[in-house]
C-alpha cells in the first residue's frame, strides 16, 4: 500500500534551508560548479552545520510522538545537488538525528514541480529564485533569511509565529491599503466586510495542518492532564482595532483558535517578537524580516502587492 502524503503535514526544504551551506555556496560562486562537487565530496563525512530552519523542523518532527505509528509530520529533502554532492546533506541529517528519509535530488533542477504532487504544504529553502519560482505558480513556499540564532533545544513548546495579510489570508485587504486611500479606506473596507472571511492566502493550508497538530495535543490533555501541548501558534500582524475583528471572524470560519494575537497598529513587530521568541516566523514584508532575521529565524514570503516588482 502506498505511503499517504496528503493527510500528513508535509514540509519540502532545500539543504540550505537545514543546513549552513555558506561556505560551499562560496565555493560555487568563486569557482564553479566542478570546485564545488570536489568540495563536497571530500567533506561527505563532515557533517554541515545547523541552518535556518532547523529548530524549527527538529521540532515539529518531535510532534510525530503522538502518533508514532501513522506520522503527522513528514519532511522531504527538495535538493538541487545530485545524489552524489547530495550524500554530505543525508550524512548530515543522519548525525542530527533527524527523522528525514525522503529525498529528491533534481542536479540543478527546479524543485517547485514536486510540490504538487508530493502534497507540501510549506516549501523552504535560501534560494529566492526557486521560492519566487513556487510562489507564482500559487504553491506555498519561503526563503529564508540569514540569521544567527541558535536554538538552546530546551523542553519549551515550538512557536510558529505568522503575519496575517499576504501570508495566511490573500492580499485584498493590503491592495486596499497600498492603492485605494491608505488606512482610512483600509479601516473602512474591514469594517463594512467584518464578517465575511478572508480567501485563503498561501499559508492557510499549512496552518490548518498545524491547527489539526494542535487539536491531537488537547484531545490528548484531556485524556492525561500530565500532558503538556508543545505547538502555540500566533499572529503577530500589523492591523489594529477596528480591522482586529476580521481576523478574528476568519480564524473563528476557518476552524482554527491561535494560542496568541498581537493587533501592533504599526509598533515594530521586533519589540515582540524578540520576546515571543518563535522558532519560526512567517512575513510577507522584508522591511519587517530583516530587523526580526538578527535575532529570530525568520522566512519571507513574496506574494501580493506588497511584493509585486511589475510596475
Amino acid at each position: 500500500m502506498a505511503y499517504d502524503l496528503d493527510t500528513r503535514l508535509v514540509i519540502g526544504l532545500a539543504a540550505s534551508a537545514l543546513f549552513d551551506l555558506s561556505e560551499s555556496h562560496q565555493v560555487f560562486m568563486d569557482q564553479g560548479e566542478a570546485a564545488y562537487r570536489e568540495h563536497q565530496l571530500a567533506r561527505e563525512q563532515q557533517p554541515l552545520r545547523p541552518g535556518v530552519a532547523f529548530s524549527f523542523i527538529k521540532r515539529l518532527l518531535a510532534l510525530n510522538d503522538l502518533s508514532p505509528q501513522d506520522p503527522l509530520v513528514e519532511v522531504v529533502l527538495l535538493s538541487r545537488n545530485d545524489p552524489n554532492t547530495g550524500l554530505r546533506v543525508m550524512n548530515s541529517i543522519r548525525h542530527h538525528a533527524l527523522d528525514i528519509s525522503r529525498a529528491v535530488f533534481l542536479q540543478g533542477g527546479d524543485p517547485s514541480r514536486y510540490i504538487q504532487p508530493l502534497s507540501i504544504s510549506l516549501f523552504l529553502s535560501a534560494n529566492e529564485d526557486d521560492v519566487h519560482r513556487a510562489v507564482q505558480q500559487g504553491y506555498p513556499a519561503g526563503r529564508v533569511l540569514n540569521s544567527a540564532y541558535e536554538d538552546a533545544f530546551d523542553d519549551q513548546p515550538i512557536r510558529v509565529a505568522f503575519d496575517f495579510d499576504g501570508v495566511i489570508a490573500d492580499d485584498e485587504s493590503e491592495r486596499v491599503y497600498q492603492q485605494e486611500g491608505g488606512l482610512p479606506a483600509f479601516f473602512e473596507h474591514e469594517t463594512r466586510l467584518v464578517q465575511t472571511p478572508h480567501k485563503p492566502g498561501l499559508l492557510q493550508a499549512f496552518l490548518l495542518k498545524l491547527a489539526h497538530i494542535q487539536s491531537l495535543e488537547q484531545a490528548r490533555h484531556r485524556d492525561d492532564a500530565s500532558y503538556v501541548p508543545r505547538l502555540k501558534i500566533s499572529i503577530v500582524t500589523a492591523r489594529n482595532a477596528p480591522a482586529h475583528e476580521r481576523v478574528i471572524y476568519t480564524m473563528r470560519n476557518w476552524g482554527i483558535e491561535v494560542n496568541e494575537a498581537f493587533f501592533l497598529g504599526g509598533i515594530e513587530k521586533r519589540r515582540v517578537l524578540e520576546v515571543l521568541q518563535p522558532h519560526i516566523f512567517f512575513d510577507d514584508q522584508t522591511t519587517h524580516l530583516i530587523p526580526t532575521a538578527q535575532s529570530l529565524p525568520s522566512v519571507h514570503i513574496p506574494f501580493g502587492v506588497v511584493n509585486d516588482t511589475s510596475g
